[in-house]
């Protein structure tokens, strides 16, 4: 582990998709054994982090309960993660506390990892200073949305979004460099998403074999 303190990070929840698979509920609010995703999502964050933001369109009331702040996307069109990471940005600039990194994270994974924003940061140093961002992967599979987005790419986001209509997260990373922060997929991958019904019983079993989880 290294000495070196770990930046202050807001948490960014991605809740803006539309669900369809899911018939169009949210599936933020899907239970997992009596807890709700999303309220997994942010038991984990809150330890990692100095606040918590949740990225969602429509209405902000259905998030209520959480306490967390609602930013919806700025960029019309419905154009995809890159535009929630963007809120969260434009969110944090407006506040001018002195945060410059966020960690994004969607609101469909249960099982996200304890030490998720340490060692992104971690991965994000040993590349060098010239690497201004991270992303997590598990096994074989990177998760391009569960990263690391420093402040100062906020314009550069703004401006492929906008101008250039850029929709893909990995095209833009690689413009910029990217470090690669692994864990194992056993006992438990930490990024299962639950996309379908089935995906929600499949989390249920999981997480009564894994007590903690």
């Amino acid at each position: 582990m290294s000495d070196i303190p770990i930046p202050p990070t807001l948490g960014l929840v991605l809740a803006g998709g539309l669900a369809r698979r899911m018939g169009g509920v949210d599936k933020a609010r899907i239970e997992i054994n009596g807890i709700s995703i999303l309220d997994r999502v942010l038991a984990t964050l809150s330890a990692q982090c100095v606040d918590i933001i949740i990225n969602a369109n429509g209405d902000p009331e259905r998030f209520v309960d959480t306490g967390c702040p609602v930013v919806p996307d700025n960029v019309p069109g419905n154009p995809g993660p890159l535009a929630g990471i963007l809120a969260g940005l434009d969110w944090l600039a407006a506040q001018n506390n002195g945060v410059e990194w966020i960690v994004s994270v969607p609101s469909d994974c249960p099982f996200l990892p304890d030490d998720l924003v340490e060692r992104l940061h971690q991965a994000r140093r040993a590349m060098g200073s010239g690497v201004p961002l991270a992303c997590a992967r598990s096994g074989e599979w990177r998760q391009p949305v569960i990263g690391l987005w420093p402040l100062a790419l906020r314009a550069d986001l703004r401006k492929a979004l906008v101008e250039e209509g850029l929709r893909k997260v990995e095209v833009w990373t690689a413009r910029h460099g990217i470090a690669i922060a692994d864990w194992p997929t056993e006992p438990i991958d930490p990024f299962f998403n639950v996309n379908t019904p089935e995906d929600a019983e499949r989390a249920a079993r999981i997480a009564l074999q894994h007590a903690s989880a």
